[in-house]
């Protein structure tokens, strides 16, 4: 393997790492908590063309379009003169599948070795991918990145479901940032762990919001990992859905660890391949459950929000579906994800299809079918995303999967 440039320890002082913005909730407070831990890191927002044509010029045009915005979003920010090269390390996750979250961060690097060779590419995986950084998951860190990520996923279910309906425009937006400054205070002062307790805070600041109480059509999103969150590569679907008259119900990121555990147990089981880190990730998987049941229980218990699914009811939707052993890239979560929103009342399903990524378009397109089947009721699209589609065509044809949205909730009136 041709030589890189490696994360050292003496780095952690002197330089800064990128991150590009998948979830913006989330990654703000998992990159605070770095930060406490000697971490210098940015987030990057640039959303102009030039990513876009950054990422053309650098990967091969038959790579995926989640691929070309990440290392374009990289590329960009290295060339505009913002960050000193020498002084600048990029971060990038790693899942350990045969998807986009672990085959990334070879093409960046190839990118980088004409150019910016010194820059060095960090590895964030659980999986022991890459073992010479001085980047490392310890125990600490991955439990306040848990609770995050748990967080995270409240923050942004209570946003989409309050300024869906808020009167006075923009006060979500102000109870998110008050809370996310205070989280951030909490995970420096390690006065996190009462989840239930700050659960109930955050959950009766966002119900003093005024909100009307006229129905909205509900849209769930679905899809490939960074096309389903990233503004950059859904061309800020939540927010174009809110502004139709919508609320967007997005599945959080805790479903998504839920999963990659569960098929790591589910592997072991299916090809008698069980290894030392089986029982580790059977631990995950369970610790991962409680702490969502956890949050579940007291957003019902609070009685305004509509709480996020059980993992376990997804696991059974999915059962119902297709086989659980079609995990590559989001696999079997995709139909289940589908199928437990229908079967909950959210009919509207807006899939996001990046160019390029076959697992996405086999287990999402492929499925539609049996998911209509099974619900009757479930009103399906597919958007491309791709470096070629245009926002005006993507919105158009949302446009029309509303229309007959709307027309379904005036018969039933």
């Amino acid at each position: 393997m041709a030589e890189y440039a490696k994360f050292t320890e003496e780095m952690k002082k002197t330089h800064t790492i990128l991150v590009p913005n998948m979830l913006p909730i989330h990654f703000r407070l998992i990159m605070n908590v770095f930060e406490s831990y000697g971490f210098h890191c940015e987030l990057l927002e640039s959303e102009s063309r030039t990513v876009v044509d950054e990422g053309l010029k650098n990967v091969h045009n038959d790579t995926c379009y989640p691929c070309l915005l990440v290392v374009g979003q990289f590329m960009e920010a290295l060339k505009s003169g913002k960050y000193d090269p020498n002084k600048t390390a990029l971060l990038i996750t790693q899942t350990g599948g045969g998807c986009r979250a672990s085959n990334y961060i070879y093409l960046l690097r190839k990118c980088l070795a004409e150019t910016f060779p010194q820059v060095p590419v960090i590895s964030l995986n659980f999986s022991g991918l890459e073992k010479d950084s001085a980047f490392q998951m310890t125990a600490p860190l991955t439990l306040k990145s848990m609770y995050c990520v748990l967080y995270g996923d409240l923050l942004m279910t209570l946003y989409n479901q309050s300024r869906s309906y808020e009167l006075i425009r923009g006060a979500s937006e102000k109870c998110l940032k008050k809370w996310q400054k205070q989280l951030d205070v909490m995970f420096k002062e390690n006065k996190y762990m009462n989840t239930k307790k700050v659960y109930r805070q955050i959950l009766q600041d966002f119900a003093k919001i005024e909100r009307s109480a006229v129905p909205k059509i509900k849209v769930g999103i679905v899809g490939e990992i960074y096309v389903k969150y990233s503004p950059l590569a859904n061309n800020h679907l939540e927010d174009f859905l809110i502004s139709e008259g919508c609320e967007p119900v997005v599945p959080g990121l805790m479903e998504f660890l839920l999963y990659w555990a569960k098929n790591k147990v589910m592997d072991a089981k299916l090809y008698d391949a069980a290894t030392k880190a089986t029982p580790i990730f059977k631990g995950a998987y369970k610790l991962f459950l409680h702490k969502q049941h956890e949050m579940i229980a007291e957003i019902r218990r609070h009685g305004v929000f509509t709480a996020p699914h059980d993992f376990a009811e997804i696991v059974e939707s999915g059962e119902k579906l297709i086989g659980l052993g079609v995990s590559m890239g989001e696999g079997w979560l995709i139909p289940a994800e589908m199928g437990a929103l229908a079967a909950s009342g959210t009919e509207n399903i807006i899939c996001t299809q990046p160019f390029g990524c076959l697992p996405n378009h086999i287990v999402a397109k492929g499925m539609s079918r049996a998911v209509k089947k099974a619900y009757p009721n479930a009103n399906i699209i597919a958007i491309d995303y791709d470096p070629g589609a245009t926002r005006v065509n993507q919105e158009n044809r949302i446009k029309l999967m509303l229309a007959n949205a709307k027309r379904a909730m005036q018969e039933n009136v």
